[in-house]
């Protein structure tokens, strides 16, 4: 568009980008040429894990959790996956870097439940039905509340005699 002689802010409405990025790309254009204008590819830094690591991870993924430790619960949390990572290709991973692998590698990863395994849903069902209702406190009535302790009386509240700045004059 710009060898059409085509301005920076029309090429910036049809292409629906900000006024900013065209009149940069212009401005690129102008110095470089095309080939100025060609992608860096994506931003953001590279993965620490090489090809041949990553079709490793995979692999241990498709293992399960249970051969690698994990044995009370089957699923690949993130948290979980940063650990093989580190103890096979001695690399750190956050946790949020872990979930982006795993999503990179088609895997999706899992948050537990986080429940007390010795946990009764008959005895908890029970509690809610039966103890929260007769210890809930049935609140007050609307109409009885107000914001500020210290409200002023309503102009009807006052007596007549002594309404006013001139009912000060008054009483000297």
């Amino acid at each position: 568009m710009f060898e059409q002689e085509v301005k920076p802010a029309e090429v910036a409405r049809r292409l629906r980008v900000s006024s900013k990025s065209a009149y940069q790309w212009h401005q690129l254009w102008r110095d470089g040429g095309v080939q100025a204008l060609a992608s860096r590819g994506p931003a953001g830094s590279r993965c620490r894990l090489s090809p041949r690591c990553l079709a490793k991870l995979a692999a241990y993924l498709d293992e399960g959790p249970a051969a690698h430790g994990w044995v009370e619960a089957q699923v690949w949390t993130a948290s979980r996956v940063v650990t093989p990572i580190g103890r096979k290709f001695h690399v750190t991973y956050s946790v949020s870097g872990a979930t982006r692998l795993m999503h990179r590698l088609g895997c999706s990863p899992r948050v537990p439940a986080r429940r007390v395994a010795e946990r009764d849903e008959q005895a908890v069902t029970a509690w809610k039905e039966v103890t929260w209702a007769e210890v809930k406190a049935p609140g007050r009535p609307a109409g009885d509340t107000s914001v500020s302790r210290t409200r002023q009386a309503s102009p009807a509240d006052r007596p007549e005699a002594v309404s006013g700045a001139g009912a000060a004059a008054r009483r000297s």
